[in-house]
């Protein structure tokens, strides 16, 4: 993914970014859906997230996400509405 292309290889994120897309890969492989991978993805990194930084910090975070899809941050390929 050329968003992640100035991560250094070494560093734990990119790591962490290559394991979970491996296994993406290999569950929409077997005949996952992308939309379960997402909801998996999302309820793994939530509970894990909540379970580490508490539901108050994590309750923050997620307020947060809206102004940051709104403008596109996770946008990767534009879309028509």
């Amino acid at each position: 993914m050329e968003l992640f292309d100035k991560l250094d290889s070494d560093d734990s994120t990119h790591r962490a970014l290559s394991l979970i897309l491996e296994a993406w890969d290999e569950g929409t492989e077997s005949g996952v859906p992308n939309e379960q991978m997402a909801y998996a993805a999302l309820f793994t990194a939530l509970t894990d997230l909540v379970a580490q930084f508490g539901e108050d910090a994590v309750v923050k975070l997620a307020n947060g996400l809206e102004r940051r899809i709104r403008i596109g941050e996770f946008t990767l390929h534009a879309t028509r509405q």
